[in-house]
């Protein structure tokens, strides 16, 4: 089942709601209030907008809302650059989009030779839009998810989503220590893509999977929070080397946002320690020693669909 498509008024009432009149310095001379954030009325004041207009914006029946009603908006709503971002996403959607399945995402030559060169070394693993993995080296592959096939990104049918690994894999949720915080973060993510690609069947389903299969994905769901994720860190109970704790950072391909590489160094000397260890185990069948990547995915030509 596909999630309907997040509306502008959906994610304007979930902020209103979460901001006090206290937290914007607004004065209530002690008036009892019947709802736990701003009211409409005052928003729309504050955001220099009459109040019937900012409630047809609520109603999704209000048309195109221009940039500097946005932008006051997210000023007094206190939204930070992503929510920012995906407010002004929302408000560019068509009232009705068309969902469409595109193509299945392909490596661009580029980051699949970034990955290479990177070598065993350095766990690294390149995600699509939906969070699925697209490519992954020997020990990104080992440190991440080393229950599943190595070559199952080769396959698009087959290929390892992370959003489904962390809600519905048990290996996943026990390998990472700081699950919830990972959690809360993957659900903001996802919202925030499904800002950005309103008409995105798949991505649409997922969601929709998620939501009827997972309790703790529909909580998190429904708080409406939203998120970029750029860097991080993972707390990890690895089954092979023990306690590992990295740091995740993801680099961007300028012209294809929606291909993340996603790479991992340690925090502390046991952590890489351990890293070594991976990497050595991963290297250990190849006579030559130079590790066993040989079977990353085939980059495509750069103008072919993703």
């Amino acid at each position: 089942m596909a999630m309907e498509p997040e509306s502008l008024g959906t994610f304007l009432k979930s902020r209103r709601a979460r901001v006090t009149p206290e937290d914007i310095g607004l004065r209530t001379y002690g008036s009892s209030r019947r709802v736990p954030g701003l009211r409409r009325e005052e928003l729309a004041q504050l955001a220099g907008v009459s109040v019937g207009y900012y409630t047809r914006l609520e109603q999704d029946q209000a048309g195109a809302a221009s940039r500097q009603v946005l932008d006051a908006l997210a000023r007094i709503l206190v939204l930070d650059p992503a929510e920012t971002a995906h407010l002004h996403n929302l408000a560019l959607r068509r009232a009705e989009p068309r969902m469409v399945r595109h193509q299945r995402q392909r490596l661009h030559p580029r980051v699949l030779a970034l990955l290479e060169a990177l070598g065993r070394n350095t766990p690294a693993v390149v995600l699509g839009r939906r969070g699925d993995v697209l490519a992954w080296n020997r020990t990104g592959h080992a440190l991440t998810a080393e229950h599943i096939d190595f070559d199952a990104p080769q396959a698009p049918a087959r290929r390892p989503s992370v959003p489904r690994m962390f809600f519905l894999d048990s290996h996943t949720r026990a390998l990472h220590e700081n699950w919830d915080e990972l959690a809360r973060i993957h659900v903001a993510y996802l919202r925030f893509t499904a800002g950005r690609y309103p008409t995105d069947r798949r991505l649409a389903e997922l969601i929709g999977e998620l939501v009827m299969r997972s309790d703790d994905f529909a909580r998190l769901w429904a708080t409406g929070d939203v998120a970029d994720c750029t860097v991080g860190t993972m707390r990890m109970r690895h089954p092979t080397v023990g306690r590992v704790s990295v740091d995740y950072q993801v680099w961007l391909q300028p012209d294809i946002p929606d291909h993340r590489l996603e790479i991992y160094t340690a925090n502390d000397e046991p952590s890489a320690d351990a890293l070594r260890l991976l990497a050595d185990g991963q290297g250990s069948d190849r006579p030559d020693g130079q590790g066993s990547d040989r079977h990353l995915p085939e980059a495509v030509p750069s103008a072919a669909p993703r």
